[in-house]
């Protein structure tokens, strides 16, 4: 393994471990104030809504620079695959709903999950069995039926 690779790889160490850092202690990780932040009717706990506009300030700057560049690529100058489909269909629609009812029902999405399993919270396997099916399935049906 060459250098540039092994630093890439610590620097991808480190940026994941801010991340999930911040997931837990921000609450993201927690299913409870995730339910707490939906229940806009009941319990509601807005505190999330601030780390959501917290992120979306740290992330807009680098997102509009990648955006207005003609062929956009990381710090190790390797490319960055940005989607070409700008159209909003039913599946997308499906996708976001689905999305939605099994956060609003669980209570977490998929990084948060992970950071769940290193606090010692092993019952979220259930939930990560049940994304990793879920994404088999839809590999097999839309591999099949995309052009």
């Amino acid at each position: 393994m060459n250098n540039h690779l092994i630093f890439k790889n610590i620097l991808a160490f480190i940026f994941g471990g801010v991340f999930a850092l911040g997931l837990m202690i921000s609450g993201m990780s927690n299913p409870a104030k995730v339910q707490n932040f939906l229940d806009i009717f009941g319990t509601w706990d807005a505190s999330l809504a601030f780390v959501m506009i917290g992120a979306i300030l740290v992330a807009f700057i680098p997102f509009q620079n990648v955006l207005r560049r003609e062929y956009p690529q990381t710090i190790f100058l390797e490319p960055i695959m940005l989607p070409s489909n700008r159209q909003i269909d039913a599946k997308l629609i499906t996708g976001a709903v689905l999305f939605g009812i099994g956060w609003g029902i669980a209570g977490i999405c998929p990084a948060p999950s992970l950071t769940l399993i290193g606090l010692g919270h092993y019952q979220v396997l259930y939930f990560i069995v049940a994304m990793l099916v879920g994404m088999l399935i839809h590999r097999q049906i839309f591999e099949r039926t995309t052009p």
